[in-house]
């Protein structure tokens, strides 16, 4: 293992705990940090997150909370709702409502940050969405890695698109956000977000995960 991957488990934590979060809990956390990084406040109104029910979705729903944002998820698993409020969402949506087809250039303004996990229509949506000065976080492709948009919104209602890449996160950063996870920002659900499996039932997990089938996270129990 490069010795500059290994993070300490910090105090907190269990490490069972670190690996329901796993990569999916750093990139959720990675982008709020990085909304924060670029004015988000816990005094603006809605934050977005979209795909809410997979892995990042239903941890950055729980992470926004309990760091005091009110959370809107968007998801395509109407049967889910009561999943996502006890994660601490304030109100759950279609995701219909955030893929317009309309090819405006903009559209009414709904969102005060947004973190999106799916890509596609519905990245390019929301970005027609988001208020005056605000930013989209983008860490996921699950809809599509295709992204077509205009520069109006970018010139227009000055908004920004933050890229999220976990991999190469400085030393420095990951032990700050690791630790924020032990604390500040550790949600009360955690437990309520994963699932057990054995190895040997893996290829059965990983299949209702690629036909989206599964919501948070899978923990591999070895």
């Amino acid at each position: 293992m490069p010795a500059e991957w290994v993070v300490k488990l910090p105090k907190g934590l269990s490490l069972k705990e670190s690996m329901v979060y796993g990569t999916a809990g750093f990139t959720a956390a990675l982008s709020l940090h990085k909304l924060e990084m670029n004015g988000l406040k816990k005094t603006v109104g809605e934050v977005l997150v979209t795909g809410a029910t997979g892995g990042v979705g239903s941890l950055a729903v729980a992470i926004l909370s309990k760091a005091g944002y009110q959370v809107t998820a968007s998801t395509g698993k109407k049967d889910r709702e009561k999943y996502l409020k006890k994660l601490g969402a304030y109100k759950v949506i279609d995701r219909n409502e955030v893929n317009d087809l309309s090819n405006k250039a903009l559209l009414a303004k709904k969102w005060d940050a947004a973190i999106d996990t799916v890509g596609g229509n519905i990245l390019a949506t929301v970005i027609r969405q988001l208020k005056y000065g605000s930013s989209i976080a983008a860490c996921g492709l699950t809809l599509s890695n295709s992204l077509t948009t205009t520069v109006y919104p970018y010139i227009l209602r000055g908004v920004n698109l933050l890229g999220i890449a976990s991999a190469e996160t400085p030393m420095e950063l990951r032990l700050l956000l690791w630790n924020k996870l032990a604390d500040e920002w550790k949600p009360e659900m955690l437990n309520q977000i994963y699932s057990e499996c054995s190895l040997e039932d893996l290829n059965e997990k990983i299949n209702l995960i690629l036909e989206g089938k599964i919501t948070g996270r899978v923990l591999v129990k070895i």
